[in-house]
């Protein structure tokens, strides 16, 4: 089963608590050997889900690396704050878990808004400090100039554009789009509208909801009376529960999309099976639950021995695992005394890392480190099927 995001919390850090080092890590004091990496991400309000998702999968792989000796020796620890998804906080609180706890790393940010903060405010270039496994693909952000953003997840353009194809290879040539009003709504609405001119589709509505929020009424009186086939949504998990169940009450038939921010399996938890039923997710990692891929293996393994028990794995989870993985392999190429300036040059010099059913590399004309994407859709039982 799927918990709230105070349970997890409180599930893992009673998991945590008995191995050395624990309630330091707690407090956000390492000891001197240690590598610091912060976390600073929604942990409770709307988007908590994802933010302790991205920390549960990162701890889930790190307490691993730990558990067989550490990365040369020293301990990786999470320091994570809680941003609310308000940017002004995560800048504030990222200025200050840089003063205090001197992290190698940030990890983990979730939204675009709130990375863009970040950039615009310069913390990370004054800091001269990489963030990786930033839960975000805007195309503002995965630009080769944002250098010291690294990102293990494919870009929301390509996400988009997958949506689309396959709407247009499946006659679905009549379409809307549902998004959030800020940033990251407005970077989903141009690739929507570049994918479709692409692809030969027509969008013919968009509606928009308050970021923070789910207040969709008015965007689904407007979608539900607009003839099309397919609606794409550029939205987050309870604003896209609250959207689908609305739209569907108000007899809305449009086949509905969602990005990879959306977990399905809350979707479904948060308004039924059946409700549900047939909502299309597009996903940057593989099926969580397959073990015939090496990667989801390992998450499953590892998730098992230091994971919060009582918890189902998820795509958010194995999605902060591979980021955690692809951060752990940057800081063993770094050298003995892994620096934030010798982590940005292992990082970038990540070409093609194989992790086992996904491949991970920076450089060219993009930050993405990934290209995968899938399209997957929520069966009468609750559970994805790709």
């Amino acid at each position: 089963m799927q918990l709230g995001e105070y349970q997890i919390v409180k599930k893992f850090f009673r998991l945590l608590h008995g191995f050395a080092g624990a309630l330091c890590m707690a407090a956000g004091i390492a000891a001197a050997s240690d590598i610091l990496v912060a976390q600073v991400a929604p942990l409770s309000g709307p988007l908590a889900p994802t933010g302790n998702g991205m920390r549960v999968g990162a701890l889930a792989y790190f307490e691993a690396v730990n558990a067989a000796g550490g990365v040369r020796g020293s301990k990786i620890r999470l320091v994570s704050r809680d941003d609310g998804y308000k940017a002004e906080e995560t800048v504030r609180l990222a200025r200050a878990v840089l003063a205090e706890s001197n992290p190698v790393a940030f990890f983990g940010i979730v939204g675009t808004g709130n990375v863009e903060a970040l950039v615009k405010e310069n913390v990370l270039r004054e800091a001269g400090i990489p963030a990786i496994g930033l839960r975000s693909g805007a195309t503002a952000l995965v630009r080769p100039e944002n250098n010291l953003l690294f990102f293990t997840r494919a870009s929301y353009a390509e996400e988009i554009d997958r949506i689309v194809m396959h709407l247009s290879t499946t006659g679905q040539k009549r379409i809307a789009a549902f998004h959030q009003d800020d940033a990251f709504g407005a970077d989903g609405l141009a690739a929507i509208d570049a994918s479709a001119k692409r692809h030969v589709v027509e969008v013919l509505s968009r509606a928009s909801y308050p970021k923070n929020t789910t207040q969709v009424e008015n965007a689904v009186k407007t979608l539900a009376a607009s003839n099309v086939q397919a609606i794409v949504m550029v939205a987050n998990t309870a604003a896209s529960a609250e959207f689908v169940k609305q739209y569907r009450a108000a007899g809305g038939t449009a086949q509905l999309f969602a990005l990879s921010p959306t977990e399905a399996g809350q979707v479904a938890e948060k308004i039924g099976k059946q409700a549900a039923h047939g909502f299309a997710v597009s996903q940057v990692v593989p099926d969580p639950r397959d073990r015939g891929v090496p990667i989801v293996r390992s998450f499953l393994d590892d998730f098992a021995k230091h994971g919060p028990s009582g918890v189902e794995p998820s795509a958010t989870m194995l999605e902060g695992y591979i980021a955690a993985r692809t951060l752990v392999e940057g800081l063993r190429q770094a050298g003995t005394e892994p620096t934030r300036a010798r982590l940005v040059t292992a990082l970038q010099g990540l070409r093609n890392l194989d992790i086992g059913g996904m491949s991970i590399g920076f450089g060219g004309q993009t930050r993405s480190g990934s290209r995968y994407v899938d399209i997957a859709i929520l069966g009468a039982d609750g559970k994805l099927l790709r």
